[in-house]
């Protein structure tokens, strides 16, 4: 069986991922740049918290290719979603936990060296939780879309001591036909915070 994504780089086209109505999905654009800010190894463990549809989780497996990608998602259905975009990509090295967030955490098989957070309520909680489970040198990105969400990330990071602090805000056009013509059309702007948990 040929591979949906023959490359050795990131960028997945969103289409080629299976969605499910309702269900956000981490845009290409975005999984480059939270990608680039989660520097992993070919041999890291990441946790993706609040997976979603997956497409994180599998163009970071397929980065990783001796290392591994634990999935969190709450949502059985959304979990199989995952679950079926993996087996779409061929992807094994991913392992999707159903579980709420921050509650499952402590659950989770070992400690990683990276830990992505798009999800879990409440979010200081799970950024606190996620960060007390993170290896010692490990990363921490967080990706949030809203005021408050932003507030709490920040807030956290100062009181957790989070170091090499950096906050990006992406803004992304595409062009897309509209009827006749072509338009550039922004992609929903989202703010990806990443640091480093440091002795």
């Amino acid at each position: 069986m040929v591979s949906l994504w023959p490359y050795t780089t990131p960028g997945i086209p969103d289409a080629l991922f299976e969605q499910l109505p309702g269900i956000p999905m981490s845009k290409q654009e975005v999984r480059l740049l939270v990608l680039g800010y989660l520097r992993l190894k070919a041999d890291s463990l990441l946790w993706d918290v609040g997976a979603g549809t997956g497409t994180i989780a599998i163009e970071a497996a397929l980065l990783c290719p001796t290392g591994q990608v634990i999935a969190v998602e709450r949502d059985q259905e959304v979990a199989n979603l995952i679950r079926h975009n993996c087996d779409r990509f061929q992807v094994s090295n991913v392992e999707v936990i159903e579980g709420s967030a921050p509650e499952c955490l402590p659950q989770l098989p070992q400690r990683p060296d990276c830990i992505l957070i798009e999800g879990g309520r409440p979010l200081q909680a799970t950024v606190g939780e996620a960060w007390r489970l993170l290896k010692d040198s490990g990363r921490v990105v967080v990706t949030v879309s809203s005021l408050e969400n932003l507030y709490q990330v920040s807030e956290s990071f100062s009181k957790l001591q989070v170091r090499n602090i950096e906050v990006v805000q992406a803004a992304v056009n595409r062009l897309e036909v509209r009827g006749y013509q072509q338009a550039f059309v922004a992609v929903d702007p989202i703010f990806v915070f990443s640091g480093e948990k440091l002795d």
